[in-house]
């Protein structure tokens, strides 16, 4: 049996712009070990080599093929659903460029669905039209749920945020993609390959990269270098198989492959 690992990034191998201790060494240890890997991030505004540029900017070098997003879950959710569909899209980058390569169409008017990403480029008055078509019936499709990390200065809205407007706005609830999602956490593992007793996560956050492992019956590794607090853990109904503090913690073989 093969064994292969979801990877969270932020928290997991960097903190905002800087790596943290011993990451490069960790994905230099799989890449020579031929043990399969993909970054899985919900952030569905930067493209594969957007992540690719960053990662090497820190020392780690990866290829696009070890990125996997929400906006590649997004568009091949869409695809899978509505051949040849249409969207009307609130989001930049790397959600657009999915969008097309999974052959849907991106529109002003009539919307088969409306679908929320990242982005600093949509108005209000864009807003308001995603409402309208809502209301008019287009389905409505959020990347992820991340919240806002409330810090002053922050550049980025966190997009439940942007989500619950536009849910109130209409009345409807979004069907949301990413992780913690079935959708996201089940796609991720098709693209390596794997089957879910093959299956490992690796992440920081216990309200999505644990819990949609857990949900899948993924084995589930929780790093204490980003937001999980070690006293908070009892707090969950769920707990991860492994706790450490840094991914430079981690030997290979895992103890249940």
């Amino acid at each position: 049996m093969k064994h292969g690992l979801l990877i969270d990034m932020d928290g997991v191998i960097y903190s905002g712009e800087t790596l943290i201790e011993g990451a490069d060494k960790f994905i230099d240890s799989l890449l020579k070990n031929d043990i399969p890997f993909t970054f899985m991030t919900n952030n569905s505004q930067r493209t594969r080599l957007d992540v690719v540029r960053k990662l090497k900017l820190l020392g780690i070098e990866v290829t696009e093929n070890h990125v996997y997003t929400s906006a590649m879950a997004t568009g091949k959710f869409l695809g899978d659903q509505s051949q040849n569909g249409t969207a009307y899209v609130l989001g930049e980058g790397g959600l657009i460029t999915s969008l097309h390569e999974n052959g849907i169409n991106l529109v002003n008017t009539d919307p088969e669905f409306v679908v929320l990403g990242e982005g600093r480029n949509f108005t209000l008055e864009m807003v308001q039209r995603a409402v309208d078509m809502i209301l008019a019936g287009a389905k409505f499709i959020t990347t992820n749920q991340d919240p806002s990390p409330k810090k002053p200065g922050w550049n980025n809205l966190g997009i439940a945020a942007t989500t619950a407007m536009i849910e109130e706005a209409t009345g409807r609830k979004a069907f949301v993609i990413g992780k913690p999602s079935p959708v996201m956490m089940r796609s991720a593992r098709k693209y390596l390959g794997l089957e879910t007793a093959e299956t490992t996560v690796i992440g920081d956050t216990m309200e999505t990269d644990i819990q949609g492992g857990v949900q899948m019956g993924y084995k589930t590794v929780l790093v204490l270098s980003g937001i999980a607090k070690k006293e908070r853990l009892s707090q969950y109904a769920f707990k991860p198989d492994l706790i450490v503090s840094s991914v430079d913690q981690l030997e290979f073989p895992l103890k249940w492959w």
